[in-house]
């Protein structure tokens, strides 16, 4: 053997063999596990009906207790990512493109429909979802647009609670006082 290839530890095995030597006690701890659990609930349709409820509930609670910690970590991870993502986005950090979003989760939708049921969805269901989509865009569209209506009202009114009198109104009715008076008289 070459010197370079493989090194020797002080016990002259070479690495290979440690580490196949840790791995076969690791496999021989987890067969030890598994045999002090085979001890402690064995074959559980030779116990009692009351042994077989209690290993029963006792498995079941620690199942659900630990699928619902994961369960709540998942839920925060993803949940906490999205808005996150909605944060970054409103911010003008990142720009997220939803209609390429929008197109990739119908296709998705496509793909699951179709292996549910067998068949894709109908030009229906497809033309429905394209006319929805443009009503929200087109809704989006008249919201921004009543916005700057709104603003625009009410800076030449006053308030959205009424007309406040402020120095247009009272330049604007001289002027039109005065034009009124002017084509009156000439």
């Amino acid at each position: 053997m070459r010197a370079g290839n493989m090194a020797i530890n002080s016990a002259g095995m070479s690495d290979g063999k440690v580490k196949k030597d840790a791995t076969n006690k690791e496999i021989i701890n987890m067969s030890d596990a598994a045999g002090y659990l085979d001890r402690f609930v064995g074959d559980v349709s030779k116990k009692s009906a009351t042994k077989q409820i209690l290993i029963g509930a006792g498995s079941g609670w620690a199942t659900g207790y630990i699928t619902m910690k994961v369960g709540k970590m998942a839920a925060i991870a993803v949940g906490g990512g999205i808005i996150l993502l909605q944060m970054a986005n409103q911010q003008g950090i990142i720009s997220i493109d939803w209609n390429k979003v929008q197109k990739k989760v119908d296709k998705v939708t496509d793909k699951v429909e179709e292996a549910v049921t067998g068949q894709g969805p109908s030009w229906a269901d497809k033309a429905e979802r394209f006319v929805d989509r443009k009503l929200n865009q087109a809704e989006d569209v008249l919201n921004k647009r009543t916005k700057k209506a709104k603003k625009w009202y009410t800076n030449l009114i006053g308030d959205e609670t009424g007309c406040k009198v402020n120095d247009l109104h009272i330049f604007l009715c001289a002027f039109a006082a005065g034009v009124a008076i002017g084509v009156g008289t000439a």
